[in-house]
Formats: C-alpha cells, sequence, structure tokens
C-alpha cells in the first residue's frame, strides 16, 4: 500500500470550492495520538469534545460534527470503527455513536506499517498538511493534534502535489510596493524586507493559484490572522475584522480591531488587484464573519 498517495486522496465532500478538512483533521488527531500510544483506541464520547475544536477552529465558518468524518474515514481504508459489542460503525449519527461506544484508531495495515518504518507517521502528516492548509498553519495544527514531526521531506511524486511559483512572492511585494496592505507596515534590514510575506487568497493547497490577483502583501502578523478568518477582506477591498476576535490590550485594538473597514493599501498602479472569485472564497470559506462595524476616523 502506498500510504502517502492513499493520504493525499482521501474523498471527501465537495460542492463551488467549500472546505471540507473534516478527514484530514481527524486523520492527524489520529497520528497525533498514535505517536503517544500506539495501541490506544480513541472512543468517540472521549475525543468529541476535542475533534469539535479543531473543527471549529481550522474548519469553514458553518457549523459541523466530528460524527462525519469519524465514521466516513474508514471508507479511505486508514481508519476503522467498532462498537462495545464487536461490530462495525453504526453510521454517522452523534447519538449512535455515542451509545453503541464506538471507537476508533488507524487500520491495521497502517499501523503496521507505521511500527516498520516510524518516519512515514511525519511523512504522511506532511502530506495532509500541505494538500489542505496553507503554511501559516502547519506548526500550529502539529500542537493542537500532539503531532511530534521529524525533519523529513514529502515524496515528490505524492499525487495531487502542485509545483510553486517560486517568483510570486517578489511579485506580490512589487506590487504593494513592499508594505503591508493592511497595516503599512514595511521594514527592512538593508535593502532586505523583513517580516512581509506573500499570502494567498484563495488558499494554493485547496487549488488557488500562484496570481498577483489572489494574494496580499501582508506582515507575518496579519498574514496569519487572514489565514486563521480572523481578518478578511470586503466585496469593496476594505479590511474585515471578525466580531469573534476579542482582544482589549492597546496593541490589539491599534493591530487588529482598528482595521475594520481600512480600504486596503496598494497595489500600485497597473497591478491587479485581488480577483473577485478569490475574496468571495476567502469571505465564505475561511473569514470567520460576521465583521464588526468599520472604526470611526
Amino acid at each position: 500500500m502506498d500510504w502517502l498517495a492513499r493520504a493525499a486522496s482521501l474523498r471527501q465532500w465537495t460542492s463551488n470550492g467549500v472546505r471540507a478538512p473534516h478527514k484530514p483533521l481527524l486523520f492527524l488527531y489520529a497520528l497525533g495520538r498514535y505517536q503517544q500510544d500506539a495501541d490506544q483506541e480513541l472512543a468517540y464520547s472521549a475525543v468529541e469534545e476535542d475533534l469539535k475544536r479543531l473543527l471549529a477552529e481550522y474548519g469553514p465558518g458553518n457549523r459541523t460534527t466530528p460524527a462525519y468524518p469519524f465514521h466516513h474515514l474508514a471508507s479511505d481504508e486508514v481508519w476503522e470503527v467498532r462498537t462495545r459489542s464487536g461490530g462495525p460503525s453504526p453510521g454517522s449519527g452523534v447519538r449512535e455513536l455515542r451509545d453503541s461506544g464506538a471507537a476508533g484508531r488507524l487500520a491495521p495495515d497502517l499501523r503496521a506499517a507505521l511500527r516498520r518504518d516510524p518516519s512515514l507517521v511525519s511523512r504522511i502528516a506532511r502530506t495532509l498538511l500541505d494538500l489542505h492548509f496553507p503554511p501559516s498553519l502547519h506548526q500550529e495544527l502539529c500542537e493542537a493534534t500532539g503531532l511530534e514531526l521529524e525533519n523529513v521531506e514529502t515524496q515528490p511524486s505524492v499525487p495531487g502535489r502542485r509545483r510553486r511559483n517560486q517568483e510570486l512572492r517578489e511579485l506580490v511585494l512589487t506590487a504593494y510596493e513592499y508594505r503591508c496592505a493592511f497595516c503599512g507596515y514595511d521594514g527592512r534590514i538593508g535593502a532586505v524586507p523583513v517580516g512581509l510575506e506573500a499570502a494567498h487568497v484563495h488558499w494554493w493547497a485547496l487549488g488557488g493559484p500562484d496570481e498577483v490577483d489572489n494574494a496580499l502583501c501582508l506582515c507575518s502578523l496579519h498574514h496569519k490572522l487572514f489565514d486563521k478568518g480572523v481578518l478578511g477582506v470586503s466585496d469593496d477591498h476594505r479590511v474585515l475584522v471578525a466580531q469573534r476576535f476579542i482582544g482589549h490590550s492597546t496593541t490589539a485594538h491599534q493591530q487588529v480591531i482598528a482595521l475594520a473597514g481600512r480600504p486596503l493599501l496598494g497595489p500600485q498602479p497597473g497591478a491587479p488587484p485581488i480577483a473577485a472569485i478569490h475574496q468571495a472564497w476567502h469571505t465564505t470559506q475561511v473569514f470567520h464573519g460576521p465583521s464588526r462595524p468599520a472604526i470611526a476616523a
């Protein structure tokens, strides 16, 4: 079994670009728990709250249930579910999973492969991270799922992997004149910009193109908050700040809350602004709306 190819081809519900990270998140969580105890079964009732938190934090804004991936991941042959009586999964209903004492763990063949090659945990995890989440969230996701990754490279032949445009960062930073489109930060050491990054609007991991009209020049802080759905961009290219973001410090107010309603800085004339299709994707799939009202000048 090519386990990297299997991880790269999880069957997921798709519709008009809607994110469905349910199975990848459960798979990452299961790998993290495997590292802690290779033989442990994960009772649905015991891990339900953990999985809910992961879906709320890293999934799309709509409410969802961890019962769906807990049942359906078994169809990808990387996961198994058994009830307390030894039967198969009772289905994707929350009550049925709880009442039957359903418990899941990585499939036997996968566990055997991981025992033969422990580094496979890291390679599978990196495949899932690369294909479903932006790089700014990878370390945070590892911490949230209890994963400790070895310094190994994912095999380049994994299906679904695209080649990145190595020139995109320079193109985006030039388009936005080397300053954060949200706050205007433009720090340099000598002639080298520091803390400025090209942020995809429609995530590259989920099919977004490496094009200037699908990117913003953002400082490291605002890039992270943009990918987390704290910040967004409105139809008229103003900064959105999620009402769910709470910060009482002066810094939180100045660096985040005060951005609400502020027009984007850039791009310069002649450079393409964010395409409407990419802006709409981020607003519906990443941004944790509703947004705060604009701050009065």
